[in-house]
């Protein structure tokens, strides 16, 4: 008999234990109803759901991102700057540069950035995911960082004598920008050359995306040149006016220009793609689920005319999905170099007390499911060429402009002898 209650007690003690054990399993999971929340941790805890929801990496950098949220939420907040902190470190363990709080202010800088006009340089710049290094996309066109000379793939070492090692992309682009007319002073690094001090002036950015001309060849043909500077939000209708008006001119084939485009807005680049297409696939969108959406052209297209598009290593992210798309769907040829190799995709939320959260919630395939991220797309003709200045643009010294005006050139002449046989 006393045998059996010792037996019965040691399964009743078992029991105990399990209880007690999945009792703290809850518990460490338990997160308080959002009755019990300050608005500052449900600030923390907005973030989190979304990063949860809608990022690409499903493993969340190889962490548990359930963790995260139990160590973030742990903390009393004073006030919403040791909220914003604490969001910061948790994207931070992400280590992806493109997924990053933005405070109200610079939530609201970002929104203009892409719609109207800034103050500042002009420089489009990102963090090298290799290096974590600050870099140059590409200058504005004639921003002040475009008449000092910067160029792509220039380091950013330094703003005001302030390293940008432990910058994020929001805080640089804020350092750099200012009221028009005050001074801004950037170390930069260049590669086989001296660091070297850079004194700019700031100015009001403007955002005008085209430039459109009508260019002869030396045969005579008329050849419409287009240059295409950002997908900001006004590209596309400014663009298809550009090329309805030279269609009226009577240009027979036509150049785009995006070099030195770092991209912009995704939705422009598509719509951008269907100007040009009547049908075809423009580019796949792939979430950790797999693929995500295909984006379709259904024409019919402005023109069907003959088209080379200028890229190099400055072409970035919607203009690769741009030049990706033509490419792949035979619609034009590609001149010049390897472009920067940005297929990552963001979306950007904004939060309940103002501020906002770039996610990157996709990557995207060009028609070929060529995943471009960090290797760029080839051109059909590689030119490399050194940096031109404003005025060489299209001109003799432009050797991939030239190049372009040689194989349209050639592909009318062919396009005219095959008419005259028909």
């Amino acid at each position: 008999m006393a045998l059996k209650l010792g037996f019965i007690h040691k399964r009743v003690w078992r029991l105990g234990c399990l209880l007690l054990l999945l009792f703290g399993l809850v518990l460490a999971g338990y997160v308080p109803p959002a009755s019990a929340l300050t608005p500052e941790q449900k600030l923390v805890y907005e973030v989190w759901r979304i990063v949860n929801r809608s990022y690409l990496d499903g493993t969340f950098n190889h962490q548990s991102w359930l963790d995260v949220r139990q160590n973030a939420l742990k903390g009393h907040f004073a006030n919403h700057e040791a909220a914003y902190t604490t969001i910061q470190a948790m994207l931070k363990s992400l280590d992806d540069p493109f997924t990053r709080f933005l405070d109200p202010e610079k939530y609201r800088s970002l929104q203009v950035s892409t719609s109207g006009e800034l103050t500042g340089v002009g420089l489009q710049i990102t963090l090298n995911p290799q290096t974590g290094v600050l870099e140059v996309i590409t200058p504005i066109n004639n921003s002040p960082a475009d008449r000092a000379g910067l160029k792509p793939r220039d380091r950013i070492l330094k703003i005001e004598g302030l390293s940008t090692e432990n910058l994020t992309l929001d805080e640089a682009a804020a350092q750099m920008r200012g009221s028009r007319g005050s001074v801004v002073t950037l170390l930069i690094g260049r590669e086989g050359e001296q660091d070297q001090e850079v004194i700019l002036v700031r100015d009001r950015i403007s955002l005008n995306p085209v430039v459109s001309d009508l260019r002869l060849s030396p045969q005579g043909t008329k050849i419409g040149y287009l240059s295409l500077s950002q997908f900001s939000a006004n590209a596309v209708t400014e663009l298809a006016q550009a090329i309805s008006i030279l269609e009226k001119k009577g240009a027979s084939a036509y150049i785009l220009d995006l070099r030195n485009n770092p991209g912009g807005l995704l939705q422009a680049g598509i719509e951008t793609a269907r100007l040009w297409l009547d049908s075809g696939t423009i580019v796949y969108t792939a979430n950790r689920q797999g693929i995500q959406g295909t984006y379709e052209a259904f024409g019919p297209a402005l023109t069907t005319d003959p088209l080379v598009i200028l890229v190099n290593k400055g072409t970035a992210s919607a203009s690769e999905i741009l030049a990706g798309a033509l490419q792949d769907n035979h619609r034009a040829q590609l001149i010049g170099e390897t472009t920067f190799g940005k297929g990552l995709i963001q979306s950007l939320f904004e939060l309940s007390d103002g501020s906002g959260l770039a996610v990157t919630i996709a990557k995207y395939e060009t028609p070929n499911h060529r995943d471009i991220n960090k290797l760029g797309i080839k051109p059909d003709q590689i030119i490399p060429q050194p940096s031109l200045n404003r005025e060489q643009i299209g001109t003799n010294a432009d050797a991939q402009y030239q190049a372009a005006i040689e194989l349209l050139s050639k592909k009318l002449v062919m396009n005219n002898e095959y008419s005259g046989k028909k």
